[in-house]
């Protein structure tokens, strides 16, 4: 005889399909989820630098794997004062110190991001005067009568992160943190380079200086020569008026030369965040050019580890990454679980009593439904966001690479001006000397000295401003090369792919 086939209870039959019910509807509603957003996808791409071009390798300048510039990069000018004002910039400059404080201000908003992966716990106790409604559920004796109702409860909350939303805002807040820490390097190079290049103007104008003291010099002497030409019969006293008129033109530049001086050991001062009696202290500058430059080999393949502008710009396209993954992940299910324990009594005599205990867990699952597209019209604002931010780094990148061909275009150029500069402020020199001795002879006129002098002022001048531009081309290489700065730089900057994304 058969025994007869074991059968399970009818309760928990429907449990089990009920169960599975609730498992498909899950499942499907995720599988939903994922389809709802899978047209939507940045549209940019970053740009990858290419090899050095032939403008860049041609330039004339020495190809070296290790020319890059040091962090230091200043000091290759051999100006102890200047050293002395960069540091001093550095260590008290108000914009690096907003800079610092916009990096500890998303430090802390990355915390804050961060504890969203902890448990929360919070404590709370209450005593509230409460009338009990006589035909509700509360039970006798307390219904229909005012009662004190004191609690006190342990709360626990904690969001199960299975779809990576909270580890991809924290993976945001991370990049936004880098990108400001990488501004303030940035900040900081725009600042030094800032200082050198008014440190170069202040030189400029001492020596332009130079040029208008000899000169007057020379004038003065000039007007000595006519006054003993006049006294030997030699000249006219319109020699004499012609010779001295110079002398006041030539004042004239010389105090605004002087008034330049001071405004740039004002700006000086400024930028090392100091008042104007600072700048009063600053000396003559006696900065020196450097008769080699090289270039790094592989400027376009490495530029990315040494630009802090564009380093920064490509943490933020890693960041506006990770706000896609967020974007995706609100589209799926949110699953908190929350419990508290705690004491709740009518009378405060029986509050710690142990049958006041109270006890409760409550896991809640939450899926949109029906948002009005609110949902999609967020991940598309977080693509267009992240395209943003991709086209701005390709933006950078190219113009970095303009910035560094432009110093490169201009020094290639410089030797040969400063060769023919030289040439020219000799040859005018040389006609300047030679009508003097013939004025002083009586074979040549004023207006002859007077013209070969303003050639020779002019030549003197375009020579100092020369020589002033290769100061500044050497300062702003260092400077389009990124002024040393070896930063830490992500590994992609492409959306790191979740569970969302494979949905």
């Amino acid at each position: 005889m058969n025994s007869p086939k074991h059968r399970e209870p009818p309760t928990e039959i429907r449990s089990r399909s009920r169960f599975g019910a609730q498992a498909s509807v899950a499942v499907l509603a995720i599988l939903l989820a994922g389809c709802s957003f899978s047209d939507l996808k940045p549209q940019s791409k970053m740009l990858p630098p290419g090899d050095v071009s032939e403008s860049l390798a041609n330039s004339g300048i020495t190809l070296s794997p290790a020319a890059w510039p040091a962090e230091n990069w200043w000091t290759s000018f051999n100006d102890t004062q200047l050293d002395t004002l960069v540091e001093e910039a550095l260590a008290g400059s108000p914009t690096l110190r907003s800079a610092a404080a916009r990096v500890r201000q998303a430090g802390a908003l990355e915390d804050i991001e961060g504890a969203s992966l902890l448990p929360h716990v919070d404590a709370a106790m209450s005593t509230i005067r409460e009338r009990f409604s006589a035909n509700g559920t509360t039970p006798a004796p307390a219904k229909g009568t005012w009662q004190n109702v004191h609690q006190t409860t342990l709360n626990v909350g904690y969001e199960l992160d299975f779809w990576g939303k909270i580890r991809s805002a924290v993976e945001a807040a991370v990049g936004r943190r880098h990108a400001l820490e990488v501004d303030e390097r940035a900040a900081a190079l725009m600042l030094s380079a800032s200082i050198v290049q008014t440190y170069i103007a202040l030189q400029e104008t001492h020596e332009q200086l130079d040029v208008a003291q000899a000169l007057l010099d020379q004038q003065q002497q000039i007007v000595k020569l006519t006054e003993q030409r006049f006294a030997a019969e030699l000249g006219t006293q319109i020699d004499i008026k012609q010779s001295q008129a110079s002398l006041p033109a030539s004042r004239a530049n010389i105090a605004a030369l002087k008034e330049e001086i001071e405004l740039n050991q004002n700006k000086l001062a400024s930028l090392l965040g100091k008042g104007p009696d600072r700048g009063r202290l600053i000396a003559r500058p006696h900065m020196q050019a450097s008769n080699t430059v090289a270039l790094p080999s592989h400027i376009p393949a490495e530029l990315v580890g040494h630009r802090p502008d564009v380093v920064a710009q490509r943490w933020r396209v890693e960041a506006s990454g990770h706000e896609i993954d967020v974007a995706k992940a609100r589209f799926y299910p949110n699953v908190n679980l929350t419990s508290f324990i705690g004491l709740q009594s009518l009378a405060f005599d029986t509050f710690n009593d142990h049958s006041s205990r109270i006890l409760g867990f409550s896991p809640a699952i939450s899926l949109p439904i029906f948002e009005g597209g609110r949902l999609r019209g967020n991940l598309e604002a977080q693509d267009a966001a992240y395209d943003v931010a991709v086209e701005n780094y390709n933006q950078t990148v190219i113009d970095a690479l303009r910035d560094i061909a432009d110093q490169l275009s201009s020094l290639r150029w410089l030797k040969e001006r400063l060769a023919q500069q030289n040439e020219a402020v000799d040859t005018a020199q040389a006609a300047a000397d030679l009508v003097n001795k013939r004025y002083a002879a009586g074979l040549a006129t004023y207006l002859q000295v007077l013209a070969t002098e303003n050639a020779t002022l002019t030549q003197k001048r375009q020579l100092v401003a020369l020589q002033s531009r290769a100061l500044s081309l050497q300062a702003n290489l260092s400077r389009a090369l990124g002024g040393g700065y070896r930063p830490e730089i992500p590994a992609t900057a492409e959306a790191t792919p979740t569970v969302a994304d494979k949905s």
